[in-house]
């Protein structure tokens, strides 16, 4: 049987972006997917009015567009989006950041050969063989570089990227909900990480393009950085406290409403 796979983008203040992020959805690319899910994380500039004319004017596109019901971050979105693949019977989810820096087209040699069956997750990795980057600092680059290698220590793995806004996950992983304390902020995949070494998930990491432009970045780097320091030698003195709570604001539940409803396929 089939299996059915869901596409969640990501959208906050975005308006210039958005756009090219979604003419990345071509004759190529949604065939894999049974639904696209673009989520407005209560954007505050257009994006939500730039996302509905681009619908608009292209109605075969099986695009949902949703509105968060309060700003969750990026962590949150994700939560509810995991919640959503799960809750409507979608074997797999896959993030596409909605700010045009990571391209959906690197997934598809993956997903032509199936590589993402065999595995809980595939994270695209921009610090890997095989990766692309535009725009991007040296300076950055080494500060990620080094972070990947505190936490492969941490976790006895190869780490090629914290956090890069193009990943797939298999909800068979996410049906615990065991993410649910995580943190709702940038931070969010951070902490997936341990988990993954916690929860022994089977994870791959998988070479992708990545550019800095136009886009505004909500990093604050230096808070960040000892933040995720910090995470990462808690959990190595003591393992159970990926279990702990590492939300600043405890939610019951991360909840949407549908904005425009998807064509059928």
């Amino acid at each position: 049987m089939e299996q059915k796979m869901l596409l969640f983008i990501p959208a906050y203040n975005c308006e210039k972006q958005i756009v090219r992020v979604l003419a990345q959805l071509d004759e190529e690319v949604v065939p894999y997917f049974e639904e696209i899910l673009v989520v407005n994380n209560r954007s505050t500039d257009h994006t939500e009015e730039v996302v509905l004319a681009y619908l608009k004017d292209n109605p075969q596109l099986p695009v949902k567009l949703m509105r968060n019901d309060d700003n969750y971050g990026l962590g949150g979105s994700q939560k509810m989006a995991f919640h959503y693949a799960v809750d409507h019977g979608y074997d797999y989810v896959c993030m596409l950041h909605g700010d045009d820096q990571g391209d959906i087209h690197d997934f598809i040699p993956m997903l032509e050969k199936g590589i993402h069956k065999q595995h809980d997750c595939v994270l695209g990795a921009r610090f890997m063989r095989g990766s692309r980057l535009s725009g991007y600092s040296a300076f950055r680059t080494f500060g990620n570089v080094v972070y990947d290698f505190i936490f492969a220590f941490v976790t006895h793995q190869r780490i090629f990227d914290l956090g890069s806004g193009l990943n797939l996950y298999s909800t068979k992983m996410l049906s615990d909900s065991f993410f649910e304390k995580f943190p709702d902020n940038l931070m969010f995949n951070y902490v997936m990480i341990l988990a993954s070494h916690y929860y022994k998930h089977d994870i791959i990491f998988y070479p992708v393009s990545w550019r800095e432009d136009d886009q505004v970045s909500n990093v604050k780097m230096v808070n960040q950085a000892i933040t995720v320091l910090r995470m990462a030698f808690a959990y190595f003195l003591n393992h159970e406290t990926i279990k702990g709570e590492y939300r600043e604001v405890v939610r019951e539940l991360y909840t949407s409403q549908q904005i425009t409803e998807a064509e059928e396929n």
